[in-house]
């Protein structure tokens, strides 16, 4: 159910007020006073006349978060799918939306209703003693969704953060399994920042002055120009860590495609191999979707991957706008592990209800899907850049709604330095992977048309040719 009033008969006063011709109308006015608005919308530079207030504005909010921006980015507000204006009147292309937590863009009508609607709840945040119909029906919706095809995520408990979804996850595994403590992730995976976490990830810089407080250890991942061989030494390594530490681990962190570490996909083979080996052993299998879910060929990744039968704790986020854990009945902890303040803004969940809805009526998913089309449209665009740029772009990576390439010999200070110099050509971008660093995109797949596409190479071929390699990376190579 979508409709903001029930199919019932409007007995609740909620229903009356949301369903008076009025508010209908005044909404629906809202929208169409956006539509005129947004028509104006088109890539263009920044305003002169603001430039100067629009810089104090930057170093004003620099000095009170402790630190600045990864980009002058301070938005204005208001956007049209990819595009979206920025607070100097300039108007760029978002290709990577929040590290992909906007899938729809900018100012997308659906939306827009969609938090129009939630407007007229008694409550902004929902959690805890207080849940509305919104909470009840997108637990329904993920549940049901998360097995459709096998999988007996039968339960769904949600947060405000990915991160804190993953905590769950984990405290979850920790309380099934203890006295077990230990904890098993792939090599260059990220995981999160919170105390826990960031012992997980596997970036020191994450965890500098922290305590330790997990034990972990690493197994490599997936290499697809050795599936078989890079198959063998991970099950090897796991295998390894189980005898040497046999029954002390909780569980295993799989992410199915390693976004942080620049969009590095597995296989079915090699994912079956580990889980099994896990489930074997007694270890949970955990799956970290917050960056995946919504953006492969399937909703979940490990739907993609056919691993319904072998997950028993999934966490998502970014797309789904409210993140969530979803586990195995046999997971279901005790009262009193888990418990929010917040489950998240009644916007957010109206929003999420409306994306995923969409995504699952709509044609996205499958080998002929909107998402396996666009990640084609972007294959053979980079290839063909490459091509006219000297072999300057190597890749491209990814899967669906997940692309990256490498520039030049993937210099991490020199693909950043690009990354700031495609966004002066009007494209949001961002960077994954360490060594090669790889430049990553996360695109606004269901409010993306072929010509915003289109725009988007013409600007990235642009930026290419005029982007000097700095004397850095010369030398390295």
């Amino acid at each position: 159910m979508n409709t903001l009033v029930s199919e019932e008969k409007c007995s609740l006063q909620a229903d009356q007020f949301k369903g008076s011709p009025k508010v209908r109308h005044a909404i629906d006015t809202i929208l169409g006073e956006l539509g005129a608005a947004q028509v104006n919308l088109a890539p263009r530079e920044a305003d002169s006349a603001l430039e100067s207030a629009y810089s104090e504005s930057l170093q004003r909010f620099a000095d009170a978060r402790g630190g600045g921006l990864f980009f002058p980015y301070i938005g204005s507000g208001i956007g049209r799918g990819p595009l979206v204006e920025l607070a100097n009147g300039q108007v760029v292309y978002d290709m990577i939306t929040g590290i992909g937590a906007f899938p729809a863009g900018h100012s997308d009508p659906r939306i827009m209703r969609a938090q129009l609607e939630a407007a007229l709840s008694d409550l902004v945040i929902q959690g805890n003693l207080q849940q509305n119909r919104e909470s009840a029906q997108f637990v329904e919706t993920l549940v049901k969704a998360a097995s459709a095809q096998g999988a007996e995520l039968k339960h769904c408990f949600l947060s405000t953060t990915g991160v804190m979804a993953g905590e769950n996850s984990l405290k979850i595994a920790l309380q099934k399994h203890a006295p077990a403590h230990r904890v098993l992730a792939f090599e260059n995976c990220f995981a999160g920042r919170t105390i826990a976490f960031s012992q997980i990830t596997d970036k020191p810089a994450f965890r500098d002055g922290l305590p330790e407080n997990m034990a972990v250890d690493y197994v490599p991942f997936y290499d697809v120009s050795d599936p078989v061989g890079s198959t063998e030494r991970a099950l090897k390594t796991l295998k390894t860590h189980l005898s040497r530490h046999p029954g002390q681990y909780a569980a295993m962190f799989f992410e199915l495609i390693q976004g942080e570490g620049g969009f590095n996909v597995g296989s079915t083979e090699f994912f079956k191999a580990l889980m099994t080996c896990c489930r074997e052993a007694g270890v949970a299998v955990l799956v970290d979707e917050v960056q995946t879910f919504a953006r492969t060929e399937s909703l979940f990744a490990f739907q993609h991957f056919g691993l319904d039968a072998l997950v028993d704790v999934v966490w998502i986020g970014k797309a789904s706008q409210v993140c969530a854990t979803l586990y195995r009945p046999e997971y279901k902890p005790r009262p009193g592990l888990l418990s929010q303040t917040f489950t998240g803004s009644t916007a957010a969940l109206r929003a999420g209800q409306v994306i995923i809805d969409t995504l699952l009526t709509e044609s996205y998913y499958g080998a002929d899907g909107r998402l396996a089309k666009l990640h084609c449209m972007f294959v053979n665009a980079i290839q063909s850049i490459s091509d006219r740029t000297g072999g300057r772009l190597k890749g491209p990576y990814g899967i669906g709604a997940m692309w990256a390439f490498t520039l030049d010999a993937g210099d991490p200070a020199a693909t950043k330095a690009f990354i700031q110099h495609l966004f002066q050509h009007g494209v949001l971008s961002f960077v994954a992977g360490k060594q090669p660093a790889k430049v990553r995109f996360l695109p606004p797949f269901l409010a993306l048309t072929d010509a915003d596409l289109d725009a988007v190479f013409t600007r990235i071929e642009a930026a290419v040719n005029s982007f000097e390699t700095p004397a850095m990376e010369v030398a390295a190579g």
